[in-house]
C-alpha cells in the first residue's frame, strides 16, 4: 500500500510538472487561441498541421492586436488556454504574475513600408525619401493603432527613429499628425485599405508582407528594430500608450522585435495547450512553418521565469 501511494504521488507529481500525455490516450477537447494580427496565416497553418496529428482537437483562434488579446483576458475574463503577443513584453507587463507564470520569446521581425504597384510614386519610393513621398498631400498612408496593437506603437517608434537617422527634427510629429482618419486596430486591418487604394502605403512587418505577396521597403537597420546591435539606438523611441486600469499610462520603449506566447494560469485546457505549444515551438514543426512566413526563430532565449516553465518546455529557453 505504501508503495503504490509513492507510485501514485509520483505520477501525479510528474504529471504536474511536464503535464506528461499517455501516449495511448488521444488529445481531444477545445483549445482557444489569442494571437496577434501577424501571426494570422502562420498560426493556420500550424494549427492545421497540429490537427493531422491531433483531430479529436478543435482549435479556436480569436486574432486581435496583441494588447486587446491581454485585455479580453484582463478586462473581459475570456476563456483562453495560449496567447501569442507581438511583443513579449504585452505579456510581461499585462499578464504576469496574475494571469501567466511564464513568456517563452520565440520570433522576431521587422518594420517596413508596404505599398502596391499601383500606389502613388511607387516607382520612386526608395531608403531614403520614403519619409518624403509619405508626407506628400497626394500621397495617403496607414498605421496600426499604438493603443491596441504593437505594430502601432512600432510604427510611431519607427518615425522617432528616422527622425534620429536622417537629421530631420520635428519629422516624427509630422508623420504621427498625418493620415490619422487610416489608423486601424491591427495591423492586418491595414490590408483592406491599401488593397482598396483608400491609401498608398502602410507601416507593416515584414513577415505579413512576405505572406500577402505585397511590395515592401527595408528601411536602415537604424530605423527597421530588428537588429540587436541598435538595442540602445532603439532605446531612445518611447510611446505612450494606455495601461491595464482607465487612465493607467504605460511608457513602450524601443528594442529588437521578440514576439512571446504563454500559457494563461486559467487554461482550460493545459493538456492540449502544452502538447500545441511543444509543436509550435519545435525547429521542424511549428518553427519551420513560422520560419516559411518571414519570421525568424529566435528560440532559445534566456527566460526570467525558466523554474516556471513546464518541463516539456523548458528546452525552448534558457536560463
Amino acid at each position: 500500500m505504501r508503495n503504490l501511494f509513492f507510485a501514485l504521488c509520483f505520477i501525479l507529481f510528474a504529471c504536474c510538472a511536464g503535464f506528461t500525455q499517455n501516449p495511448r490516450q488521444p488529445l481531444s477537447g477545445d483549445l482557444v487561441i489569442f494571437h496577434a494580427g501577424s501571426l494570422a496565416m502562420p498560426m493556420k497553418e500550424i494549427s492545421a498541421a497540429f490537427k493531422k496529428i491531433h483531430p479529436e482537437v478543435n482549435i479556436l483562434m480569436e486574432m486581435a492586436g496583441s494588447v486587446e488579446c491581454a485585455r479580453k483576458v484582463t478586462d473581459l475574463n475570456k476563456p483562453c488556454d495560449i496567447l501569442a503577443a507581438a511583443d513579449y513584453k504585452v505579456i510581461d507587463n499585462m499578464l504576469i504574475p496574475k494571469y501567466s507564470d511564464w513568456n517563452i520569446k520565440f520570433g522576431s521581425n521587422e518594420m517596413c513600408i508596404v505599398f502596391t504597384e499601383k500606389s502613388r510614386y511607387a516607382g520612386q519610393i526608395n531608403s531614403k525619401n520614403w519619409y518624403e513621398i509619405l508626407l506628400k498631400k497626394d500621397v495617403a498612408y496607414g498605421r496600426a493603432d499604438p493603443n491596441a496593437d504593437p505594430c502601432g506603437y512600432r510604427s510611431v517608434m519607427t518615425m522617432q527613429l528616422a527622425e534620429k537617422f536622417y537629421r530631420r527634427p520635428g519629422l516624427a510629429n509630422l508623420l504621427t499628425s498625418k493620415d490619422q482618419n487610416y489608423m486601424r486596430p491591427k495591423e492586418v486591418d491595414l490590408l483592406a485599405v491599401l488593397e482598396s487604394q483608400s491609401v498608398d502605403y502602410i507601416f507593416l512587418y515584414k513577415s505579413v508582407a512576405i505572406q500577402h505577396n505585397l511590395k515592401y521597403l527595408v528601411l536602415p537597420p537604424e530605423v527597421n528594430l530588428k537588429d540587436p546591435k541598435f538595442t540602445d539606438l532603439y532605446n531612445t523611441a518611447i510611446v505612450e500608450i494606455n495601461g491595464k486600469e482607465p487612465g493607467q499610462k504605460v511608457m513602450m520603449k524601443g528594442e529588437p522585435m521578440v514576439y512571446g506566447i504563454t500559457m494563461l494560469k486559467t487554461a482550460p485546457n493545459k493538456l492540449v495547450a502544452i502538447a500545441f505549444l511543444q509543436f509550435l515551438l519545435s525547429k521542424d514543426q511549428g518553427i519551420k512553418i513560422l520560419e516559411k512566413d518571414g519570421q525568424p526563430s529566435m528560440i532559445p532565449q534566456q527566460n526570467p521565469n525558466f523554474d516556471k516553465l513546464p518541463a516539456t518546455l523548458k528546452p525552448y529557453a534558457t536560463r
